[in-house]
């Protein structure tokens, strides 16, 4: 029979290692759900202040924003939340930053004037330009030119290791998407991409992809399946070299990254979902039901990586914070994972306290004292 001291000692161990798994499970918890943030756009006439929308982020545990141009407001009302946040570059300003004296100037004034207080994690020079897109593709030359630019003003000031500066693009540079393995972009935007995913692989930052599932399903429903686009298919329907993909985001990321590899990016090169959402309203296959599973399923299925890169939790930020009534065309208005009004549209999870609990804050005030 054991002494009592070694019962006791076996008994201070035993304890000691609950307590530590309890600590690793909350870190993890706390991890996963810094994983997944949310855009901050703007284009509503009915939207709240920035000081009451960052509370709301800070309520709800949402621990990173994508916002889509330095808006002075916005900027300041972050200041010391512990948000992290993407910066973006808007299309409009990458001809000029494609001058290094004006890309200092950009990033002195809206990022150096706000660092450390705010706490900025990327630049995302420019959103969705394609070289063979009538709308943006006279913006194409200066990609490349701004990239390099505010990459090398943010070296200049030393942050290069904690601020990567980095380009959005969307699915439509990808001309073979199926099977995933053979994923590859179009042969008309090569000249355009290599040197950006050659650059972005010297300086060790992740690529920026916009990535809706609801665009492939809603263009494409029958041969694309709602439970495979929604994450709720209940077994694998695609199978590519011994990899089974059971939901069309797996398959999408996997593409792209398929095709990064064609294009010189190696193996290594990292990919941040910049947009993923579902519209509620304004088209085919959009209700609040499709829209709440979407982005519950999104949140929990980012947490483990790809077939081709599993156990990788996979960076990602929802489309968007609010309805943005001012959006077109109509199923546009629509991705809000909040109403203008500040109330949840849907019950979901971003690894704090609790899920969102419409049922109790639809007919009642928001808070916006932080839970954290």
């Amino acid at each position: 029979m054991a002494s009592f001291s070694s019962r006791s000692r076996t008994s201070s161990l035993t304890a000691a290692m609950l307590l530590l798994l309890g600590v690793l499970f909350m870190a993890n918890l706390d991890m996963t759900g810094a994983q997944v943030g949310i855009c901050y756009g703007m284009m509503g006439n009915n939207l709240p202040p920035a000081t009451e929308v960052i509370a709301l982020y800070k309520q709800h545990n949402i621990k990173r924003m994508r916002l889509y141009d330095p808006n002075q407001a916005a900027l300041n009302a972050l200041r010391d939340s512990g948000i992290e946040v993407m910066l973006g570059v808007p299309n409009s300003d990458l001809q000029r930053l494609s001058n290094p004296s004006d890309a200092n100037s950009w990033v002195k004034n809206n990022v150096l004037n706000f660092w450390p207080s705010v706490k900025f994690r990327y630049i995302a020079v420019g959103n969705e330009i394609s070289p063979v897109n009538g709308g943006t593709s006279w913006m194409a030359p200066f990609v490349l030119p701004a990239l390099v630019n505010v990459f090398n003003a943010v070296r200049a000031a030393g942050l290069q290791d904690q601020i990567k500066v980095s380009i959005a693009v969307d699915m439509t540079l990808i001309g073979t998407s199926y099977p995933p393995s053979a994923g590859a972009f179009r042969g008309d935007v090569i000249s355009y991409l290599a040197p950006i995913v050659g650059h972005l692989s010297y300086a060790k930052t992740p690529l920026f992809a916009n990535i809706y599932t609801y665009f492939s399903y809603s263009g494409n429903p029958r041969d694309i399946s709602l439970p495979y686009s929604l994450f709720t298919s209940p077994s694998v329907l695609v199978w590519d070299s011994g990899r089974g993909y059971q939901n069309l985001f797996d398959a999408m990321l996997d593409s792209l990254y398929s095709a990064l590899e064609r294009l010189g990016g190696g193996n290594t090169l990292d990919v941040v979902v910049s947009e993923s959402g579902w519209p509620s309203a304004g088209g085919f296959g959009t209700t609040s039901d499709n829209a709440g599973t979407y982005l519950s399923n999104l949140i929990r299925h980012v947490k483990g990586g790809t077939p081709k890169r599993p156990g990788k939790a996979i960076e990602t930020y929802i489309f968007a914070m609010f309805d943005e009534n001012q959006k077109q065309p109509e199923l546009e208005k629509h991705f809000g994972a909040f109403s203008p009004n500040k109330q949840p549209k849907y019950n979901l999870n971003f690894g704090g306290h609790r899920n969102w609990d419409i049922s109790t804050e639809q007919n009642a005030t928001v808070s916006l004292k932080s839970d954290m």
